[in-house]
């Protein structure tokens, strides 16, 4: 760029950010509409099937008769008719989800419907999906990965004083991740994880989360006359914070906590801005004692967490069974 270009860049920018601004609110309302259409469409022939007891053949002369007359009427095939009955009648007794399904696409709404069973379990998916913006790949990775299984089975272990820094933090960092996409093999090294990471970061911040960005690994912290260094530094844009990720490959350890806390307070004494929230800390362990850790975290005079991870896709029926058995024992408590 010549130098006024460069001055003007700022104002460009600003400029390109209106125009994206402008076609996401649109691409919104088309959504809306479709969503609206397809809901209607959806109580007219479920009505139908009842009062006058159409059938498949019906249905299917309705799609023939839509492809003659409407040109651009290629969506509305018996099969995909069908399916916008099955979804007003999915929904339309939940005033609080028949909402909810406004906000994401069609497609990932039809993956939700086959794919899930709960109502709690469609909330959990319709929530994330809009709030993360999931395309169909990355909706589909997360329904098989059995995410919201592992949301419900997590223990939630943060330190009190994350949670009174950040009331919404279980929102943003879960306590159990699925790692399978990293190809790790047995008996790898802290050094081989973090490079499995960075090979396939696009991955790793979908399962992470979309809001996290990567500023660096092996982040050096001159304390002194030493230095130091985090395995991995983000920043997380919703929280408006920095977030140290420390990986270990074995079971949890009560002194991991000290040298978190310490590289939180160097962060937050050096590196810190001014308008940015206290850093997080996460340490990621392939194992964790529950107790070990509730001591540990309890103790800590920072918003740390302690997730685990698996490095294999777990089975999602069995991650079902889990659920079941969890919801089973707190029912007879």
């Amino acid at each position: 760029m010549t130098g006024l270009e460069q001055h003007d860049k700022k104002a460009f920018q600003e400029v390109l950010a209106m125009i994206k601004e402008a076609r996401e609110k649109v691409a919104k309302v088309i959504n809306n509409e479709l969503i609206d259409l397809y809901w209607n469409i959806g109580h007219f022939i479920s009505s139908k099937s009842v009062k006058d007891g159409w059938g498949s053949g019906t249905v299917r002369n309705l799609s023939d008769f839509l492809r003659e007359t409407e040109p651009n009427s290629k969506g509305f095939s018996s099969q995909n008719l069908w399916r916008m009955k099955q979804f007003y009648e999915t929904y339309h007794k939940n005033e609080k989800l028949s909402l909810l399904v406004r906000e994401i696409g069609w497609t990932n709404n039809m993956l939700i419907i086959s794919q899930t069973k709960s109502e709690e379990e469609k909330e959990f998916y319709i929530k994330l999906t809009a709030r993360e913006k999931y395309s169909k790949e990355e909706l589909s990775r997360q329904l098989e990965s059995g995410l919201f299984e592992r949301s419900m089975l997590s223990k939630e272990n943060i330190s009190p004083v994350a949670r009174e820094i950040y009331p919404s933090i279980n929102e943003h960092i879960r306590d159990y991740y699925s790692f399978e996409f990293l190809g790790l093999k047995d008996n790898y090294s802290e050094y081989s994880f973090k490079k499995a990471i960075l090979t396939n970061l696009k991955e790793f911040i979908l399962e992470f989360g979309k809001d996290f960005l990567f500023i660096e690994e092996e982040y050096r912290l001159q304390i002194g006359n030493k230095d130091y260094s985090i395995d991995l530094l983000f920043y997380h844009r919703e929280l408006n914070c920095l977030v140290a990720l420390e990986l270990k490959v074995g079971e949890f350890k009560p002194e991991y906590m000290g040298k978190m806390d310490f590289y939180l307070g160097a962060l937050d004494n050096n590196v810190k801005k001014p308008h940015e929230n206290p850093s997080i800390g996460i340490i990621m362990c392939r194992t964790k004692d529950e107790n070990i850790v509730e001591i540990s975290l309890n103790r800590s005079t920072s918003p740390t967490i302690i997730s685990q991870y698996e490095t294999k896709l777990i089975d999602k029926q069995l991650l079902r069974n889990k659920l079941n058995e969890l919801f089973t024992s707190n029912l007879e408590g």
